[in-house]
């Protein structure tokens, strides 16, 4: 598995110009953008210290085994089981709850759980918690995909959160503030409240999916065909 170094911010960003290098691999661009993902996952956020994404890491991780996401997964609805997860040493018991229910059953989530989350924490901190869990499922998945066993969460970054807001959000109608009047697709400024935590989501979505440019054509030129990767 690639070694994360405090250099790999920097690696993150020569994913934008891969397509225009062809001396770029797709290993390259999955191995930069990952290296870079952890590295920002134990990193002062926008709203979240390093210690607490740390944390948020540890808890997605958990929520693939823990007795009471298992629980909730085999239940006809989440809502008919009992229960709570407790606070973290870093995060609030809200803060665990969203992200072990991002990670482990994101398909049944419902706008009223999401609002309910929202008021408790702001809009600002439960985004970067769905792109913090986002990144460390992401991360984890294609690790045991290759069969191999999920690394070590590296130590915290001291230092604090952004705390900015960014100008150029608004009401989109989604669950959350997003960049308005962008032509991108939704799903493309999903987190955009959230700009720290979107760049290196963003940078791992492009390597290991839409390859940029790529992404507009029907034909892809790779291992899988387009209709297997979707």
């Amino acid at each position: 598995m690639t070694e994360i170094t405090p250099d790999a911010r920097a690696d993150s960003d020569a994913n934008a110009d891969s397509d225009a290098d062809p001396r770029v691999t797709a290993t390259d661009m999955i191995s930069a953008a990952r290296a870079a993902a952890a590295v920002a996952l134990t990193s002062p956020g926008d709203w979240l210290d390093g210690a607490q994404r740390a944390e948020a890491w540890l808890h997605a991780r958990d929520a693939q085994t823990n007795e009471l996401d298992v629980a909730r997964r085999a239940a006809l609805t989440p809502a008919a089981v009992d229960g709570r997860h407790d606070a973290g040493v870093h995060l609030s018991a809200t803060a665990v709850d969203v992200v072990h229910r991002i990670a482990s059953d994101p398909g049944r989530l419902t706008r009223a759980w999401a609002d309910a989350a929202i008021d408790e924490l702001g809009e600002e901190v439960y985004t970067e918690l769905v792109g913090v869990t986002a990144m460390a499922r992401t991360l984890d998945m294609f690790t045991v995909a290759l069969g191999l066993e999920p690394e070590a969460i590296p130590e915290a970054t001291p230092g604090e959160p952004a705390r900015a807001r960014p100008d150029d959000v608004g009401d989109v109608g989604a669950w959350v503030s997003q960049t308005v009047g962008s032509a991108r697709a939704n799903v493309s400024r999903a987190i955009s409240l959230v700009p720290d935590t979107h760049r290196p989501w963003v940078d791992l979505v492009q390597s290991h999916y839409s390859r940029g440019a790529e992404f507009m054509e029907l034909e892809w030129d790779r291992a899988l065909s387009r209709p297997q990767i979707e």
